[in-house]
């Protein structure tokens, strides 16, 4: 008896198009999941496992649609061609049946599982990387090319934005007389380079200050 045509489906994000990557592939059943594939824990992916039976293919678009480590494909795959379902992945073209595979398809299984999951791990890196120095350092009128983290002094991007108008930058003093000479606030945003909700900002944080003495 012939079958059936399973499909797996795995989005990182729920806004990602998932119809792309079984286009025009006859299927009988299609599981999706719309999260990381960091782990084995999918509820569709465990929904699938659990559907298919001997004698059923498989079908992803690409070794880490079924999983971003060698550990978790290479489990995957046993298990399901243990039972005799035959897994199939479109790019690049591997098909696993169980102890009759190629060792060549084995091989290169392995490659492309290993290579894949290195470049997440590079991925991981370098983002954690960059927000580490994203921490730390205050934003400077280089380009991106020229900055070197190493010369600046340091302090927390993630703290919220530097006040425009301060006391060590000379603004604030600028402001107050502007303010005691009555000038209108499109002038004064104007001439502190600023605008003018923050002027209206620190006026009112002025009259708090007021009100609270």
């Amino acid at each position: 008896m012939t079958g059936k045509r399973i499909g797996y489906i795995r989005t990182s994000t729920a806004d990602q198009n998932t119809a792309r990557q079984l286009e025009d592939v006859p299927l009988d059943k299609v599981f999706t999941d719309q999260l990381s594939g960091k782990n084995r824990d999918r509820p569709q992916l465990i929904l699938c496992m659990e559907f298919l039976r001997e004698g059923d293919t498989l079908i992803v678009h690409s070794l880490d649609r079924l999983g971003r480590n060698v550990r978790d494909l290479m489990d995957i795959v046993e298990e399901l061609t243990a039972k005799g379902v035959t897994v199939s992945f479109l790019h690049p073209v591997l098909s696993f049946a169980g102890d009759g595979d190629s060792p060549i398809n084995k091989l290169l299984f392995l490659l492309l599982a290993g290579f894949a999951e290195m470049e997440r791990n590079l991925l991981l890196e370098r983002m954690k990387e960059g927000v580490a120095i994203a921490k730390r350092c205050t934003i400077c009128n280089k380009s991106r090319a020229d900055h070197d983290p190493s010369n600046h002094s340091f302090t927390s991007k993630y703290a919220g934005r530097t006040p425009a108008i301060r006391a060590n930058n000379g603004k604030l003093a600028e402001l107050q007389t502007l303010i005691s000479q009555n000038t209108p606030v499109a002038t004064m945003a104007r001439q502190l380079g600023v605008s003018r909700q923050t002027i209206y900002s620190h006026l009112a944080a002025m009259k708090q200050t007021e009100v609270a003495a």
